[in-house]
């Protein structure tokens, strides 16, 4: 992986090499010297403008798409951007007030708000967003209730810490009263407060008859409830993809890759495990990406790393404005996970 050094550049060189970036992720334009003498930051002529965009094409920062034309940002460009951004940004007043809003009234059950945030963190950055849910194999249980349906007919509700309500419908070959379900629910909860729902298979069952074949079917429900497949993907905004690229074929490739789950788990926890918060175009590891980038943030439940977020745009993304959005949504997930 190829990371600039930001000391690698004057002042000079460096302000020209952020303009001509910026011009280019709102425009998509090739930038022309003109433009860049213009931009905030830059006081020198644009002779000078053109000779060290000149000099920024031969190391490798810009390219120059086709004779006369403006340059445009390399990876390398991209990358040493980045690199030089000078703490986290802010997110506007407006996006600010939708982030508190969504948290504040969001309801439902783990899946529906992971799926809900994917969408939030895709409205307020135009990228695709993933959220990828905390592995069901690592939470532990909270609380155990069963409740009366019918005679014949329970409901087991287990809270677990990383926010996930599971539900099971039990439904039994004899009436039970409340005092089968309280005895069987005391029993559960010794035997399982604070451990993952896979020790459900050594929970023992309690004596009485009629809570016993409660706890043993409860049992049952909870171990084959359970699936290999522990990891959970929530993608919002695939259809603004079209919207955020300028080749077809890109688009398709993304779209496609948005469709394989352990795809997208993968690419997030690699650049995660390189201890980058951005991957750019050949960083990501995957070829179709190569004009894409990535934004990624843990999200912590209890003071522990439950999952992640990110959004995946074009290598010209608002790299400020998606690194503010997904560190503010990866706190608030976690606060609200947290406070369940």
């Amino acid at each position: 992986m190829t990371v600039a050094d930001p000391m690698t550049l004057d002042e000079r060189k460096a302000s020209i090499l952020r303009a001509v970036v910026e011009q280019y992720i709102h425009t998509a334009q090739p930038v022309g010297s003109q433009h860049v003498a213009r931009a905030s930051g830059v006081n020198v002529s644009s002779a000078t403008v053109r000779n060290d965009m000149a000099a920024l094409e031969q190391e490798g920062y810009l390219q120059q798409p086709h004779t006369s034309a403006g340059r445009v940002p390399t990876e390398k460009g991209y990358r040493f951007f980045v690199d030089s951004l000078v703490g986290p940004a802010r997110l506007g007043s407006a996006d600010s007030k939708h982030v508190r809003s969504f948290f504040a009234n969001v309801h439902g059950e783990l899946e529906e708000l992971l799926n809900d945030t994917s969408h939030l963190l895709a409205d307020l950055t135009r990228y695709a967003a993933v959220v990828v849910g905390p592995p069901h194999e690592a939470a532990l249980v909270r609380s155990v209730q069963f409740v009366s349906l019918s005679e014949r007919i329970v409901l087991l509700v287990v809270v677990l810490s990383n926010g996930a309500i599971e539900k099971h419908t039990l439904e039994l070959e004899a009436p039970i009263d409340d005092a089968v379900l309280s005895v069987a629910t005391t029993e559960l909860t010794r035997q399982m407060l604070g451990l993952s729902v896979s020790a459900a298979s050594a929970v023992a069952a309690p004596s009485d008859s009629s809570a016993g074949r409660l706890v043993e079917a409860a049992k049952r429900a909870l171990l084959g409830g359970q699936s290999a497949d522990s990891d959970q993907v929530f993608i919002g905004g695939a259809s603004q993809v079209a919207g955020a690229f300028d080749a077809v074929a890109t688009v398709s490739e993304v779209l496609r890759i948005l469709e394989q789950q352990y795809v997208v788990v993968s690419l997030i926890s690699d650049v995660l495990d390189r201890g980058l918060s951005v991957a750019i175009g050949t960083e990501t590891g995957i070829a179709p990406l190569a004009d894409c980038a990535v934004v990624v943030a843990p999200y912590e439940v209890a003071g522990e790393t439950a999952g992640s977020i990110g959004v995946l745009g074009p290598s010209r993304m608002d790299y400020p404005q998606a690194l503010a959005a997904v560190a503010v949504v990866s706190q608030r997930l976690g606060r609200r996970l947290t406070e369940g």
